[in-house]
Parts: structure tokens; C-alpha cells; sequence
């Protein structure tokens, strides 16, 4: 089945012929059309012609043997990236209509490397949310259903989640995230996929539309480990045009996998065994402990004193910066428009109209926390509390090779849950913050299923840069794990 293949399989059949870039990019439509309407994963899908002649032109390469490393390998793309000539709305009525004359980094990086892209995928407004509920074109839903309750919709986790539902149903071999606080990493954890954030810097943001620009960083969401270490050898690079840029140099991260781990020190912090956390994701923890010891891993406790105020300073820090960067959204340069007598009016009609309920809270509590006699209170000391978290990391780092912890608190759960409680939704990126809040390196693997039959993952945190050794420790708990699982909706989508 073309549409279950990882992206390494797909490459495999590619070079030899066995299919074409055509028939795979074909059956990946043809899911699209079958599959979209009930899981709402793409916002856009490209005109079936030019996702064709993308792939005709690729089969042209492998026929002269002069193809990439992602050539006709048919991706989604999640709509915060822009795209030349593409409508790029990020989720949001403010840009719904918004066509970039130009190609983010990270985008035009893959077409040069050979991807065919199938179309733009759904998300939370502006990349603010952990469910994907605060999408201006309805909610993605997650192909996976609880054992026994089809009827119940769930979560495919956020703000990435139209990405990770296109991946595990069959709408493409892979897609492209972002993670701010875990948005690439949990959505991947609640649709059984894999996901890794690079280390702050290894992707260009450039042409990514901004949400907390110390805190966004693209990466590959994917069916397998090395899927994620091929994706983002075509996505990372320097770029002149980030002034965050890495200038190091590309590894083949997917390499990686399946390197020996034996002998690495793998950390458990003990700040993550949160109390109340569900005894189905402890034993899962519990388990990948036990696979990287027999796989030959040293495992040792390990503290990370100033992860518990990981959350409270994120949703400090974050959202004085989305207030920042939102605010070029005025209805006068570009975007949505809402006239009014006055300029003042123009402002809040537009504003107001184009932006909806969550992305409006985070603006008033960046506004508020940037305002003149809170500035110090909140701000400024939310930086030096993240100054502390990082220090722990890199403390850490200096007895471990790398850390393993639960990606998610919990399984996926049902729209409308938690809804009326933000915090409770916000708690939904209590394992994923601290690594973005210290810029390193982060992997969500898929390793088993909970007893409503809905996957788990575990996060291996590495060190700055070093995201080779997480490959390789993310690639034995894939092995070990063996999982093979796949949503019902589509048989065959699994990694």
C-alpha cells in the first residue's frame, strides 16, 4: 500500500523503479479525497495537476540519476510556513486570504531536495494551542479512535495536529511542523507518529509566520526514526536571512539510527514523575527504561530543580512575544481588513474580526506582562528563571548523554474536553516545555498503545546540537517497541 510506506521505504522504491513518483503521489490524493472531509488535516490542497507535474519532474531525475534526498517523496505542509504562490493562512480569518510572494527556507530547502508537496495542513491559529480546537477552519480530528467508541472524535494533539493526522492516516508520507512549546512533539505522542524539534537554530525561520521567535523552531513530523533524521538533513541549513541561524554543518542525521547505544548514560529526572500522572503512561515510561537497559544504556537519576516553573514561565515569555509579533496585524499593510471612522477603530475592528479567542487571550497576557510596572515583575524575571532552566540542562548534559521522559501527560482525549479550562489545556505541554524553553534537541517515539488502545510516546531530550545520539537512542525504542499499530481509519498507515 503506497500510502502506508515510511518515507525511507518510498525513497527505496523510488530508486528502483518498483513505482513512480506519479502513483505515489496519485495514491496520496486519492486518500486526501477520501479521508479530508472527516479529518479536516489540510486547510489547502494544491491542484492535483501541479502536484503531478512535481512528481513527473522527479521520476525525470531518478530516470538521470540526478535526484535529492526527498525526491517524489509526497509531503504535507503545515499553513504557517509560506509558500510562493500558495495560500498561507496560518489557521487564522486575519490571513485567510493571504498568498505569499515568496518561499520560506525550510520550504524552498525541501523542494530543492525534491519533495512534492500535496497541500497545507491545518493547525491552531497561529500555532497557539495544544488540540488543534482553535483552527478559524474547524478542528482536525485524530484518525485514531478509543477501543470500543467510534463515535467519539478526538484530539490529534497541537498546534501541529492537521500535520500529524495527514501522516498517521495515509494524507502523506510525512510533514513539516513547528514546535514552540511541544507542537510538534505531543500531536506526534497522540497520533502515534514520531516528531523531533531540532535544536534551536538548525532550521531557519525565515518565511515561518512568528509566534514567540526565541521559542519557534521547524522540524519533521514522520512513521519512523530515520524518516525524521532524512526529512531534516533537506530541511536545515544556515540561512543568511535568520540572524538565529546555525552556521554548522548538515550531519546525515539519519545515519544515526541504528548506531550501537550501548554504553550511553541516559538521565530520568525525577521532576517528571508529576503527581497524578496515569499509571498506563508510568508503566510505558517505566518500559522504555527497561529497553534502553537491555539494549545496553546506563541509566541514572537525574534533577532538574527548575523544570516545575517550565510551564508558568513559557506562558509568561511566550506570549509576550506572540503580542509583539502579532501586532503588525493592523488591517493596514497586509491580511484582513475592517474599515472604521478612525485609525484606532480600523485597528480593533480588524482585530477583533480577525483574530480568534485564544490568540486574543495570549496578546492581553503578553500586553499585560510587557506593560510599564509589570515588565520586571513578570518578564524580566521569567527570562532569568529560563536563564536557570537552561543552566539545568546543561548541567545534566554533563553526567548523561541524553534524558528520557513522557512526551504527554495523557493520552489523546475527545473535542470539547477542557475546553472551558485553559489551564488544564495548557498543562498539555508539561513535558515538552522545558526542552523548548532550553533550545535542545527533543524526540517524541511511539512505543505502544494505552488500554483504550490509543499510542503513547517517550521524549528523548539530548544535548544542544547533538541530535544524532537522540536519533540513535530514539531509534532503539523504536526497535524495541516494534510498533506497528495503525488507526483504524486507514490500515497500513503505521511506521
Amino acid at each position: 500500500m503506497l500510502t502506508g510506506l515510511t518515507l525511507t521505504q518510498a525513497r527505496a522504491g523510488l530508486t528502483t523503479r518498483k513505482f513512480s513518483a506519479r502513483e505515489l503521489a496519485q495514491a496520496h490524493l486519492d486518500a486526501i479525497g477520501r479521508l479530508n472531509t472527516a479529518l479536516n488535516a489540510y486547510i489547502t490542497v494544491l491542484p492535483e495537476a501541479d502536484v503531478l507535474a512535481s512528481a513527473d519532474a522527479a521520476d525525470a531525475r531518478y530516470a538521470a540519476g540526478t535526484q535529492g534526498i526527498m525526491d517524489g517523496l509526497p509531503i504535507g505542509v503545515k499553513d504557517l510556513f509560506c509558500t510562493k504562490g500558495v495560500r498561507t493562512t496560518a489557521a487564522s480569518k486575519m490571513l485567510a486570504d493571504f498568498v505569499p510572494p515568496y518561499e520560506s527556507t525550510v520550504t524552498a530547502n525541501l523542494l530543492n531536495a525534491g519533495a512534492v508537496f500535496l497541500g497545507k495542513t491545518n493547525l491552531d491559529e497561529f500555532a497557539m494551542g495544544s488540540a488543534n480546537i482553535n483552527s478559524a477552519f474547524g478542528p482536525t480530528t485524530n484518525p485514531w479512535k478509543r477501543k470500543g467508541d467510534e463515535a467519539t472524535a478526538l484530539v490529534p494533539g497541537g498546534s501541529s495536529g492537521g500535520s500529524s493526522a495527514a501522516v498517521a492516516a495515509g494524507m502523506a508520507l510525512a510533514a513539516t511542523g513547528t514546535d514552540t512549546g511541544g507542537s510538534i512533539r505531543q500531536p506526534a505522542a497522540y497520533c502515534g507518529i514520531v516528531g523531533l524539534k531540532p535544536t534551536y537554530g538548525r532550521c531557519s525561520r525565515w518565511g515561518t509566520i512568528a509566534f514567540a521567535s526565541s521559542l519557534d523552531q521547524a522540524g519533521p513530523m514522520t512513521r519512523s526514526v530515520a524518516d525524521a533524521g532524512l526529512m531534516l538533513e533537506a530541511m536545515a541549513g544556515f540561512d543568511a536571512k535568520d540572524s538565529t541561524s546555525s552556521n554548522r554543518a548538515v550531519p546525515e542525521f539519519h545515519k544515526a539510527v541504528g548506531k550501537s547505544v550501548k554504553g550511553l548514560r541516559v538521565g530520568i529526572p525525577a521532576e517528571y514523575r508529576a503527581p497524578g500522572l496515569p499509571a498506563d503512561v508510568v508503566a510505558m515510561w517505566e518500559q522504555g527504561i527497561a529497553w534502553l537497559k537491555a539494549a545496553g544504556c546506563e541509566v541514572v537519576d537525574v534533577s532538574l530543580p527548575h523544570t516545575r516553573y517550565g510551564l508558568t514561565t513559557y506562558y509568561i515569555i511566550a506570549p509576550a512575544e506572540c503580542s509583539s509579533n502579532l501586532a503588525r496585524y493592523d488591517g493596514i499593510r497586509f491580511g484582513m481588513r475592517k474599515d472604521a471612522p478612525t485609525l484606532d477603530g480600523v485597528y480593533e475592528a480588524t482585530r477583533a474580526a480577525g483574530f480568534g479567542q485564544e490568540v486574543r487571550n495570549r496578546i492581553l497576557m503578553g500586553t499585560y506582562v510587557l506593560s510599564a510596572g509589570y515588565y520586571d515583575a513578570y518578564y524580566l524575571k521569567a527570562q532569568k528563571v529560563r536563564t536557570l532552566i537552561k543552566r539545568d540542562f546543561e548541567t545534566a548534559f554533563e553526567t548523561v548523554d541524553v534524558l528520557l521522559t513522557p512526551t504527554a501527560p495523557s493520552a489523546a482525549f475527545a473535542q470539547g474536553e477542557n475546553m472551558d479550562d485553559p489551564v488544564q489545556m495548557y498543562l498539555n505541554d508539561i513535558f515538552t516545555v522545558p526542552a523548548s524553553m532550553a533550545g535542545v534537541p527533543a524526540l517524541s517515539v511511539p512505543v505502544g498503545l494505552n488500554d483504550a488502545g490509543l499510542p503513547l510516546g517517550l521524549q528523548v531530550i539530548g544535548k544542544h546540537f547533538d541530535e544524532e545520539t537522540v536519533l540513535s537512542v530514539g531509534g532503539a525504542l523504536e526497535a524495541a517497541a516494534g510498533f506497528t499499530h495503525v488507526p483504524s481509519v486507514h490500515a497500513g498507515a503505521g511506521a
